[in-house]
């Protein structure tokens, strides 16, 4: 049986990132593949890449020494046979907690080497979604279109063939007014939430199911 590794690099576990997350291994499962899910919040405290080069190192080559809360969380991805990476966008762009994955998991396969840039030879696909309050087609207006495009490219190279799904102008709270955000139009968010995010939750099923 094929497993894959899905990742909810969101603090909140029961909404928009953690749901997309969800539906994309249940899409995964339906092909018969086993899923570990991780929500990187709940995790035992830690930390990015330290610089330790402790990977660097021939009989540790490829493999991040830092033993700390995500240290399981890459042995399962070392073992996958894909990789599901869901994050919010704070602020243009990944959570600090996928950011501190994205580092130890590309970090570890570069060599600094002129011949083989990646010693990885266990390549798997690889499916990150990333919602944002910012509608999908400003992406390429502010940027996040190139954000996201650097971390598809940097993932292909050292992890495996990599897709994005992006769910844009996403319901942020169920109570808009609670906290005087008079930016938004909380009718159309909720409209939007009950009538397109279903339809992105079939996408990233979809999309979880072609990992297999």
């Amino acid at each position: 049986m094929k497993k894959i590794v899905a990742i909810n690099a969101s603090p909140r576990t029961a909404w928009n990132t953690a749901t997309l997350v969800r539906e994309a291994a249940k899409g995964a499962e339906s092909k018969g593949a086993d899923v570990v899910t991780f929500d990187l919040y709940k995790l035992e405290k830690y930390t990015g890449c330290i610089s330790c080069f402790g990977c660097k190192l021939p009989e540790q080559k490829g493999i991040c020494v830092c033993k700390d809360g995500l240290s399981p969380v890459l042995e399962e991805i070392r073992n996958a046979d894909g990789l599901i990476l869901g994050t919010p966008n704070y602020l243009g762009d990944v959570s600090a907690g996928f950011r501190a994955l994205y580092e130890r998991l590309i970090f570890q396969s570069l060599t600094y080497q002129a011949e083989q840039m990646c010693c990885n030879e266990r390549r798997i696909p690889v499916l990150m979604i990333m919602t944002s309050n910012a509608a999908e087609e400003f992406y390429p207006q502010i940027g996040y279109d190139k954000m996201l495009a650097n971390y598809q490219q940097m993932l292909s190279n050292m992890v495996g063939p990599t897709k994005i799904l992006i769910s844009g102008d996403t319901l942020q709270v169920k109570n808009y007014d609670k906290y005087q955000w008079t930016m938004f139009d909380p009718k159309a968010k909720q409209e939007r939430h009950d009538t397109i995010f279903p339809q992105e939750m079939q996408k990233a099923f979809a999309l979880g199911a072609e990992l297999l």
